[in-house]
């Protein structure tokens, strides 16, 4: 009989969501039927007109209407375990995607998609740029990422939430106790940065980015805080528990799964799935004033009973004060507006969607929309500091290290270790470095990707527990050089300098390991590139080449999503020239910067790698449509710039900051587009052990 009620229930819902969804008044009823005439008589007359019927009343108001937005739906029942749907605001499904695993969701800042596993062995899997994946595709290792692996002591992670402030994703594991953490670039088998014991099996975890507070619902009914959970080093106890019970103090959760935190008005939001196996008794409870919140506290509301239709709500999504409720065992997507106000008892949802065994919700993430470090478009952009690497000749205490300095260049902030010779590095919107090195001894080059480096790491090493390493046979990197990162596209493009296969290599930002490129570009007549600079508005790549010419290559993202993977020629060769001639021998170009809002190209030319002395900067004008001589509008070079080798530049939008390596300086040339040229000194300069590549680190990195 239970079971009965509970599907006509659902049923009944259902119909009334689908009724009046725009929220009108239903139409008027009809006219009454006409009378009929009177039937004539013997020279009679008709008789007379039946009188109009009455109006039918309203319809019903039609179901609540939700802001546009969209989510992700996470399913594990028998047929769709291991399946994703993005679904909108109403819980209609967009597309699919097999992402291979079937428990908790989330984004982080780059909209790349976390997703917990325990239908195998533990996992932990970065889909990159879900949103922009074709319907029905799948998990790809040359894309995505896992972490999984006896080191990673993962047994059955359950909810998980994401850090984008630190960059870190706080596992809840259930069967193993314990909360498990990991910097938001490791991958493979490798241990946890932290691991948090907990007094009952936890089944999700939220994170408070700004307090740095740790809300852990644990399936005895608790909920556990760790205040000051990171900076305190990830605290071993916590701090306080929050019992949910009613106004008599008296306990009245029973399973906690989902759990939610509003930051704009300090409240939780939690889900209880009472027992797994009864389809009726879920729950739903708002604790107030959460941040000190301890022992046994008085929900502020509670919504439970038939008509909720709350049995087993295994997750939970918060978007302003609306709620969306995975919920398991009724099969349903439920929607409840106004989470935080309203009476408690049996409340009915604002919207129920039937879907298969439904088991996380998270709301996407929109791209930070904000320029990639090397695409400048503002004009005096505020920095809170320069990036550094250097690359000595021989083995040293700098050997691998990325330091931080002001942008007055007069002080360094702080420093982090790669732990390889490195070349080039550059950073995508979350502040992740992406770092080219390359083992002459081995002829074997890689990409390390490490965490938060752009803002944090100070006086760290590369670790396993945050970073990790793209390397080996098929990713052809041999001697890797100046790299860019495209974040919202989520692309690395490389300029692999080796002499048999030299050519620009991309690669997905979220791949790991031994991973083929996604697509190969290679200039005519086998030049070599050094550095490289993709436009994500034109979809345009610029490749320094060290025979002195510029190669771009269009339409490089659109041919790759065509199923393009080599790209053989250039559509543009450029030659920097002056009065028409191009600038003679020996000419080496390294560094190279596009400015999309005045149409230049910056470049810088080593010369010979030998002579410390005759470096050069060039602006080139026009550079979108631009082909063979062109000549250069501003053109640096002589003694007093100390301009030798200039391996690497980043442009700001305003200033010119330059990696000066044979003279051990960074530099900055001012207003470089306007600038007269000539043998003119660097506006600022700080000495530097073999600065091999620089790149600008705007403020909003660490907003």
């Amino acid at each position: 009989m239970t079971s009965k009620l509970c599907l006509s229930a659902l049923t009944l819902a259902i119909l009334f969501s689908l009724s009046g969804c725009d929220g009108d008044d239903g139409s008027d009823g009809t006219a009454g039927i006409q009378g009929t005439a009177g039937v004539a008589g013997s020279n009679g007359t008709d008789g007379a007109d039946g009188s109009d019927g009455s109006d039918g009343t309203d319809g019903v108001d039609g179901a609540t209407g939700f802001a546009a937005a969209t989510f992700i739906l996470a399913n594990n029942g028998a047929d769709n375990a291991g399946t994703i749907d993005l679904i909108d605001q109403n819980a209609a499904k967009l597309k699919t995607f097999n992402s291979g695993a079937n428990e908790g969701v989330a984004f982080d800042s780059l909209g790349n998609l976390i997703q917990a596993s325990d239908s195998g062995n533990g996992a932990l899997s970065t889909v990159c740029q879900v949103l922009s994946r074709e319907d029905g595709t799948m998990f790809d290792s040359n894309r995505d990422r896992t972490i999984t692996g006896n080191n990673t002591t993962l047994v059955n992670p359950k909810g998980i939430h994401v850090s984008t402030k630190r960059g870190l994703i706080f596992a809840a594991d259930f069967n193993a106790m314990q909360i498990t953490v990991f910097g938001a670039t490791a991958a493979g088998d490798a241990a946890p940065l932290a691991s948090t014991v907990t007094d009952a099996k936890p089944w999700d975890v939220t994170y408070d980015d700004t307090n740095d507070r740790l809300y852990v619902a644990l399936t005895n009914g608790d909920v556990t805080v760790y205040d000051n959970y990171v900076d305190g080093g990830f605290m071993a106890m916590p701090t306080r528990t929050i019992t949910p019970s009613n106004a008599a103090g008296e306990k009245i959760s029973v399973n906690i799964h989902g759990i939610v935190y509003d930051a704009n008005t300090n409240k939780l939001v939690l889900s209880d799935v009472g027992s797994a196996s009864d389809a009726t008794d879920g729950a739903l409870f708002v604790i107030n004033n959460a941040s000190l919140a301890d022992g046994n506290t008085t929900v502020a509301r509670s919504i439970a009973g038939p008509a909720s239709m709350l049995g087993n709500p295994v997750d939970i999504s918060l978007t302003g004060s609306d709620l969306r409720v995975a919920e398991k065992s009724n099969d349903a997507v439920l929607v409840f507006s106004n989470i935080f106000s309203g009476a408690s008892g049996d409340i009915s949802p604002d919207s129920v969607t039937a879907t298969i065994k439904p088991e996380s919700i998270t709301e996407t993430v929109m791209h930070n929309d904000m320029a990639d470090v090397s695409d400048s478009y503002l004009a005096n952009m505020p920095l809170m500091g320069i990036a550094v690497s250097s690359n000595p000749g021989a083995a040293g205490p700098t050997t691998g290290q990325i330091s931080r300095l002001n942008a007055p260049l007069t002080s360094e902030l702080g420093s982090y270790n790669a732990s390889q010779t490195i070349e080039s590095v550059t950073f995508d919107k979350a502040g992740n470095s992406y770092t080219t090195f390359d083992n002459s001894t081995t002829s074997t080059g890689g990409i390390v990707i490490s965490n938060k480096v752009a803002m944090h790491r100070d006086g760290e090493v590369f670790t396993l527990s945050q970073d990790s390493i793209i390397s080996g046979a098929n990713t052809g990197l041999i001697s890797p050089k100046g790299l860019d990162v495209a974040s919202d596209s989520g692309l690395i493009f490389v300029a692999e300098n080796n002499a048999t296969t030299p050519s620009i290599v991309v690669f997905s930002t979220c791949t790991t390991g031994d991973a083929s490129p996604l697509i190969t570009l290679t200039a005519s007549n086998s030049a070599r590139p050094w550095d490289v600079d993709y436009d994500v508005a034109t979809d345009r790549a610029f490749v320094a080449l060290t025979n002195g010419t510029i190669a771009v290559f269009d339409e490089v993202k659109s041919k790759l999503m065509a199923g393009m993977s080599t790209i053989t020629g250039e559509d543009r060769l450029i030659t920097p020239a002056t009065a028409g001639a191009a600038f003679p021998a020996p000419s080496n170009i390294h560094g190279i910067d596009y400015d999309p809002l005045s149409d230049s190209l910056i470049v810088s030319d080593v010369g010979s790698a030998a002579d410390a002395t005759d470096g050069k900067i060039f602006v080139l004008n026009n550079a979108g449509t631009s082909s063979g001589l062109s000549n250069v509008s501003v053109n640096i070079a002589g003694p007093a710039t100390m301009l030798g080798n200039p391996v690497d530049i980043m442009f700001t939008g305003n200033h010119l900051y330059v990696a000066e390596k044979s003279n051990g300086l960074v530099m900055r040339f001012d207003n470089i587009l306007n600038s007269p040229g000539g043998d003119i000194a660097a506006n600022l300069s700080y000495s530097f052990t073999a600065p091999e590549s620089v790149a600008i680190l705007p403020t909003w990195l660490n907003r």
